[in-house]
C-alpha cells in the first residue's frame, strides 16, 4: 500500500509485516560475538534519515540500574538526589521520569518519600520482572507506569530463560495485558537488544505491543537496552549494532511512536554518550541515563552529560538548572562517600583545571581560550588551575587571582615579585623530588612565608 508521508513529503510503501521467527536453534550472530576476540563491527552501507523528534528529554534509572553498583543509598539520600534531580530538569520536566526498585522495604520507603514531596517530575515509575508476582506489587504500590523486563535476545531467551521466542513472547505479552487490565502503562525493556534477531523477533514483538496499545487505548513504551554496550552509530552499520537502525526500524516497521521510543545504554565500549545522542537524533525522545553514569559494569549514560547534549542540540538549556550537576556531584562526595573522578568531564573537581603552563599562559589573558564555555556561570565552576612544575609563573598568578576572587583591576599577573618568589619555592621542592600537586593550603602558606601583608592585601580587594 502506498500513502503519503506528510512528515518527508514523499510517497511510501507502507507494507511492512514481520512475523515471529520461533526457531529451533539460538541465533548468536557468532560472526560479530565470537567470544574469543573483540566484538566486530560490520557494514552493510545502508542508511537510514535522521528524524529527530518535536520534543525530546530524559528519564534516570539512578535508583534502580545506578544503585545496583554502589553502596545502597539511604531513603534520605535518595530524597536528597530526586530532589536535585528535580532541580536540573526544571518545570517543563526535562528529567521526566525515574525508576525505582520495589522489592524491599527500604525501596518502597524511598518511592513513598519522593512521592511525598509532592514534585510534578521526575514522575515516579517501577521496574519489574515480567512475572504475575512481581506484577502485585506494583498494583500495590498504584504507580502508572511501570517497567517490565522483556530480554529478546536469543542468549537470554535460550540460554538464560530456557524458553522458544515464541513462549517468551506469550510470556511477556502476558504480564503486559495484565497491566493494561489494571490501567498501568507497560514500559518494556527490550533487553540486550543489539545481540536480538531484529526482524525475526524485535520487530515483530513490539508490533504485536502496538497492537495491543491500540486496542487498549493505553499507551506501551519500548526501551531499546544496549546491555553490553554494543551499539554503533557510524553510518551503513548492519544490525543488530546499529543505533539509527534499531530506532528507526522500530519507528518505521513496527510503529511506535516517537514518544514512546527510550534508548537505554551502557558504556562498555565508552560510546555511550554518542549512541544516546544518536538515539535522539534518529526518531526516540527519551534517553535513560543516571547520575554520573552510575550503573552496572561500566556504568549507564551520565545524566548531566545528556544535560550538556540536550542544550547543545537545541541551542537552550529550557529552564534546566546546570548549578544542580555541581551541586549533585558534592553530595555524592560528601554525603555518600562516593569518588568522582576528578577529571570527569563537567563533575570531576579538575575537569576544567590546567597544570600545564602555556595553557596557564592563555587563561590568564582570557580565560576562554582553555575552558569549554563559562563554567561559572552556567555549572557553578570556575575555571582552576593546579600548580604544579609545569605551571609557570602564569599558572601560579592565575591561581591567586582565582583564590581570592581578585576583581579585575587589582589582579596579578605573571611579572609581579612575588609570583616569581612562588615559582622559585615551588621549583626547588621539585628539585628534591616532590611529584605531587601543590594544594591550596600550601600555596596560601607560601605567600606568608614570603610577604603576608599580600594576603591581607589580597583579601581586601576581594571585598571591594
Amino acid at each position: 500500500m502506498i500513502v503519503f508521508n506528510d512528515k518527508s513529503n514523499l510517497l511510501e510503501d507502507s507494507v511492512y509485516h514481520y512475523e515471529l521467527q520461533d526457531v529451533k536453534e539460538p541465533k548468536l550472530y557468532r560472526e560479530l560475538f565470537s567470544y574469543e576476540e573483540i566484538p566486530k563491527i560490520a557494514f552493510n552501507n545502508r542508511h537510514v534519515p535522521m528524524n529527530m523528534p518535536e520534543e525530546i528529554w530524559m528519564t534516570d534509572t539512578t535508583f534502580r540500574d545506578g544503585q545496583q553498583s554502589t553502596s545502597p543509598f539511604t531513603v534520605k539520600q535518595i530524597v536528597d538526589l530526586y530532589k536535585l534531580m528535580s532541580r536540573l530538569g526544571g518545570e517543563k520536566g526535562l528529567v521526566r521520569q525515574s525508576e525505582f526498585f520495589i522489592y524491599s522495604k527500604k525501596d518502597r520507603e524511598a518511592l513513598e518519600a519522593c512521592r511525598e514531596t509532592g514534585l510534578k517530575f521526575p514522575e515516579i515509575t517501577t521496574w519489574i520482572r515480567a512475572s504475575e508476582k512481581d506484577f502485585d506489587l506494583v498494583k500495590e504500590i498504584g504507580v502508572e507506569e511501570t517497567g517490565i523486563l522483556v530480554s529478546c535476545s536469543d542468549y537470554h531467551i535460550f540460554k538464560k530463560m530456557n524458553l522458544t521466542r515464541r513462549q517468551a513472547l506469550d510470556k511477556y505479552l502476558g504480564i503486559v495485558k495484565s497491566a493494561l487490565s489494571h490501567g498501568i502503562r507497560p514500559r518494556c525493556h527490550f533487553e540486550d537488544i543489539t545481540r536480538a534477531d531484529f526482524y525475526g523477533f524485535v520487530v515483530p514483538f513490539a508490533s504485536e505491543l502496538m497492537r495491543l496499545s491500540e486496542e487498549s487505548g493505553i499507551p506501551i513504551k519500548v526501551r531499546m537496552c544496549d546491555t553490553m554496550g554494543f551499539g554503533v552509530t557510524f553510518p551503513g552499520v548492519t544490525l543488530p549494532r546499529s543505533v539509527q537502525g534499531i530506532v528507526y526500524g522500530l519507528h518505521h516497521y513496527a510503529g511506535v511512536p516517537h514518544a514512546m521510543l527510550e534508548w537505554h545504554g551502557h558504556n562498555d565500549f565508552y560510546k555511550v554518550v554518542t549512541n544516546a545522542s544518536t538515539a535522539w537524533l534518529y526518531g526516540a525522545s527519551a534517553v535513560n541515563c543516571s547520575l554520573l553514569g552510575i550503573g552496572e559494569r561500566t556504568g549507564n549514560c551520565p545524566l548531566e552529560a545528556m544535560a550538556v547534549e540536550y542544550a547543545s542540540l537545541r541551542g537552550t538549556m529550557d529552564g534546566m538548572d546546570f548549578t544542580a550537576i555541581t551541586d549533585i556531584a558534592r553530595y555524592f562526595e560528601k554525603e555518600i562517600n562516593y569518588t568522582v573522578p576528578p577529571k570527569t568531564p563537567f563533575v570531576g573537581r579538575a575537569f576544567n583545571s590546567t597544570r600545564a603552563g602555556i595553557h596557564a599562559d592563555g587563561m590568564l589573558k582570557d580565560e576562554e581560550i582553555y575552558n569549554i564555555f563559562d563554567t561559572a556561570k552556567i555549572l557553578g565552576r570556575p575555571a582552576r588551575v593546579t600548580v604544579n612544575k609545569t605551571s609557570g609563573l602564569a599558572g601560579i598568578a592565575f591561581w591567586i587571582n582565582d583564590y581570592f576572587k581578585l576583581p579585575e583591576e587589582h589582579r596579578v599577573d605573571k611579572t609581579d615579585p612575588l609570583v616569581g618568589k612562588m615559582k622559585a619555592a615551588v621549583d626547588a621542592e621539585y628539585e628534591e623530588g616532590r611529584t605531587s600537586s601543590f594544594g591550596d593550603d600550601e600555596l596560601l602558606n607560601l605567600i606568608y612565608t614570603i610577604d603576608s601583608h599580600r594576603v591581607r592585601e589580597f583579601n581586601y580587594y576581594a571585598l571591594q
